[in-house]
């Protein structure tokens, strides 16, 4: 910009700019609702390993959403989240297990409705029968010798 232009001028042309991005590269529909779903966790203290976690599907997800069982499996720092999804219905069945074992709690968390618990047994083994669809986080209360909080990231089952 020109040091010149009095503020008037400098607002017209950077309104004329914001314009532009918001018609050439418009917000994602449903983005601003995914980021506060994903920034939403109870525990503010809690070790979120979003950035490190990788995640392999083993199957393709067109499977997950087209009702047959899909498994995905979830790598966050030294845990394994494996899931298989199974759709019943309107909803989904996801039996999981953890590595390493031990009866850590588990919390399926998914956009606009309520949160699904459970604990895992001490094989590493959760079931949870009534998973709603959508937007789908999966929380992990670790337990034993460090105890933490481990979030996958985001899919939509």
């Amino acid at each position: 910009m020109r040091h010149d232009m009095d503020p008037a001028e400098q607002q017209y042309w950077l309104d004329q700019v914001a314009y532009l991005v918001d018609e050439l590269d418009p917000v994602p529909a449903g983005l601003v609702e995914r980021a506060q779903f994903a920034v939403a966790i109870e525990d503010i203290d809690a070790e979120v390993e979003l950035e490190a976690a990788l995640w392999l599907d083993q199957r393709s997800l067109v499977g997950v959403r087209g009702g047959g069982p899909g498994t995905i499996t979830f790598f966050v720092g030294d845990l394994t989240v494996m899931v298989n999804v199974t759709r019943t219905g309107e909803c989904h069945r996801i039996d999981g297990w953890l590595v390493p074992a031990g009866e850590h709690g588990v919390e399926v968390r998914v956009a606009d409705h309520e949160t699904s618990s459970t604990t895992a047994d001490e094989g590493g083994r959760f079931v949870l029968t009534e998973v709603p669809r959508g937007t789908t986080q999966i929380l992990i209360r670790m337990n034993g010798g460090r105890p933490r909080t481990v979030v996958t990231p985001t899919v939509v089952l």
